[in-house]
């Protein structure tokens, strides 16, 4: 090597080294992200909910501000969701009183029958053995129940604190319907000029994202809640209302939610129905887990979220260690936001690169 002449690097050193600090800074930046709503993450989920709420009810809104004025038609739409919900938890709680006592009729009855077949092959657990574990299970909840009743007092607070982020959320969504345009407008104007026009493309491309993936999660969430409710009700289990509200619930957490909402279901249908109807439970996991995988999600959200499934997974365990069950929510439609801003961006450079299609061709000396 000449003296003063720098060394050669492999090209694919130094490609790999040009991929690694952009995933530095990618990673640096997420993880910043999550970290300020753990810190703040009371109103990180506020105007998450209230985004939510507005992708889902703008529609209704735009649609009643043709014939009444934009506030009534807002104040129309919302009270009318909210409405909605209420309508929604009232069902849940009336399906619940009604099947009480039928109900822990059942898981005695049904914890008898799993003891039965405990003890049958080829488990052959022994009747001693289960009775010390009940035993053993009552003495816990006797001396720990001052901590229980901590954690109880502890979860009011949580439940306090769940309502005020519920208030917030429907405080912002109030004003995303009524003036959201204006606002983005005013926001857009504050920057300088030469981003302005980023800054709108980038804005379409993740609204028009995130409305997408909202509108099709919901659906798919959906459709789950009713495929599981009617099986659970013609199979016979107990509380089918509030295991497909909660089959709902956990749709929004992608791969991992309806599997876990399911098998809660399948410990259901074990203690009040036997291990039979147990079975059809878990076969119905695999069921809704291929409509929800092949059908749903191709159909409903292919254009909204263009996400290979190991991202979507990657997102979803990487958003729950950072910020728990919130986290998990939130990190498939951020990545998803995140990936349309790119790529609506480098579209935009590429059409300000490339000439205009009637721009005359240079003749050839």
């Amino acid at each position: 090597m000449q003296p003063g002449t720098a060394p050669k690097v492999n090209p694919f050193l130094r490609t790999a080294a040009a991929y690694a600090w952009r995933l530095i800074v990618v990673g640096a930046f997420v993880y910043g992200l999550f970290a300020v709503l753990g810190r703040f993450h009371e109103i990180g989920v506020a105007v998450f909910l209230g985004l939510v709420v507005t992708a889902l009810l703008r529609p209704v809104a735009d649609l009643l501000a043709r014939r009444l004025p934009r506030g009534l038609a807002v104040a129309v739409t919302l009270l009318g969701g909210v409405a909605l919900v209420l309508g929604v938890l009232t069902l849940v709680g009336e399906a619940v009183a009604g099947e009480r006592t039928t109900l822990v009729r059942e898981f005695r009855e049904g914890i008898g029958r799993i003891e039965d077949w405990l003890e049958r092959p080829p488990f052959r657990l022994d009747q001693g053995a289960l009775t010390d574990l009940q035993n053993k299970a009552g003495e816990f909840l006797s001396s720990h129940r001052s901590a229980l009743l901590s954690t109880a007092l502890s979860g009011a607070g949580q439940v306090l604190a769940v309502l005020t982020a519920l208030a917030l959320a429907v405080f912002c969504s109030v004003f995303f319907l009524y003036s959201g345009d204006r606002q983005w407008a005013w926001f857009q104007e504050q920057l300088p000029l030469s981003v302005r026009g980023r800054t709108r493309i980038a804005g379409r491309a993740a609204w028009r994202t995130f409305t997408g993936y909202t509108h099709g999660i919901v659906l798919v969430a959906a459709t789950n809640a009713v495929l599981v409710g009617v099986a659970l009700w013609l199979l016979g289990v107990p509380l089918a209302v509030p295991l497909a509200l909660l089959e709902f619930l956990a749709a929004f957490v992608p791969l991992i939610g309806s599997p876990v909402a399911l098998a809660i279901a399948a410990v259901v249908a074990l203690a009040a129905k036997g291990p039979l109807v147990a079975g059809v439970v878990i076969a119905l996991i695999v069921v809704i887990g291929q409509i929800e995988g092949h059908l749903l999600h191709p159909l409903v959200m292919s254009r909204a979220v263009r996400l290979h499934p190991l991202v979507v997974a990657l997102s979803v365990v990487a958003g729950s260690i950072a910020a728990g069950i919130v986290g998990a929510v939130v990190a498939v439609p951020l990545v998803s936001v995140v990936w349309s801003v790119h790529a609506a961006l480098r579209d935009a450079r590429r059409a300000a690169a490339e000439p205009p299609s009637d721009a005359p061709v240079p003749k050839e000396s």
